[in-house]
């Protein structure tokens, strides 16, 4: 979740928000292990640090996607240099000791992408490929791409963004980012941030059959912050969805007055009507002690794993001694 600049050119104004717009609801989920809530107990360590000076994620480690195939768990994760974010590679047998096998994924200036970010993506194994859904585009107006892999490192982008900005006045008008799929029956369901002209970063939700054509709820925003003094009263971004127990649920990030950042928690029957839970998570380590964001889940064994992004620097965007850790979330 990145706050980026109100000011955009109003030259992409004319052209953004040619999107499609429907109604619609996620599918109901079949009711089993009633969960009233969930506990996260986090590792003390990070279990992805950032890299020595001179690599492309020895500034910040952040923004982890994790995705079982083949026995193995793939991490397509967030690295910065100080001055380009790039998506890299690790692997893992257990998601907690990790093999770094390089940048995957670089922006193209040549591009919609320019030279800023190709990054802070969703990866999903659907049709015997990797697909994968980034952040790129100008810092200030941010756009979402899909780039696929049969083997997770060689990768074939589509020359537009998938999602684009909304129309003049819209809440997503500004920048979309922060995305994170799901399919669920014969759909994917993409959760992702919109930001308005006045920085107000809230969450929606958006529909596809082909991860490439998307149609966005036309109530958007589906999650909104928190109230004065609240722990997400400035904005929310990075959304992270499961189903479990009958239900949608959801971690997400929250920033305050102060650009601390935690882990809020919301439930749902439908995927489109949210409600906020009490439980908030925030970093009881040094390293993480001033950001918790990012979260990525996926099933590890029995349990309910979340990698996250943590930092001890409270800034907006970057530059936050940013590094990978892993909890584990207990039901009750």
């Amino acid at each position: 979740m990145r706050r980026w600049p109100v000011w955009i050119p109003a030259i992409t104004l004319l052209f953004a928000g040619c999107g499609r717009y429907a109604d619609f609801r996620l599918p109901p989920v079949a009711s089993s292990n009633l969960v009233n809530g969930y506990e996260l107990e986090m590792d003390p360590r990070p279990v992805i640090p950032r890299a020595a000076a001179g690599a492309f994620d020895s500034a910040d480690v952040l923004n982890p996607s994790v995705v079982r195939h083949g026995g193995l768990l793939y991490n397509f994760y967030s690295g910065f240099d100080g001055h380009v974010w790039r998506t890299g590679l690790a692997t893992s047998q257990d998601g907690r000791n990790w093999t770094r096998l390089g940048a995957i994924l670089s922006p193209d200036a040549r591009t919609w992408e320019g030279n800023y970010i190709a990054a802070n993506g969703s990866a999903v194994f659907y049709g015997g490929e990797f697909l994968y859904w980034y952040q790129a585009g100008p810092k200030d107006s941010p756009r979402l791409g899909l780039a696929r892999s049969r083997d997770g490192r060689n990768w074939r982008k589509l020359s537009q963004p998938v999602l684009d900005l909304g129309p003049r006045g819209s809440w997503d008008e500004r920048g979309v980012g922060d995305p994170y799929v799901i399919r669920v029956k014969d759909s994917f369901y993409l959760f992702y941030l919109g930001q308005d002209r006045a920085r107000r970063q809230r969450l929606g939700v958006a529909r596809s059959t082909n991860g490439e054509q998307w149609e966005k709820l036309r109530s958007n925003p589906i999650l909104e912050p928190g109230e004065a003094g609240a722990f997400d009263e400035v904005g929310l971004g990075e959304p992270a969805v499961w189903i479990a127990g009958g239900a949608y649920w959801m971690l997400y990030t929250g920033r305050n007055q102060e650009e601390n950042r935690r882990l809020g928690l919301a439930q749902s029957s439908d995927g489109v009507h949210w409600r906020k839970r009490h439980e908030v998570f925030a970093g009881r380590q040094d390293w993480n002690s001033k950001v918790l964001c990012d979260p990525t889940i996926e099933a590890l064994g029995n349990s309910l794993a979340v990698w996250f992004g943590g930092g001890n620097l409270p800034r907006p965007d970057e530059n936050l001694n940013g590094q990978i850790g892993i909890g584990i979330l207990n039901p009750h």
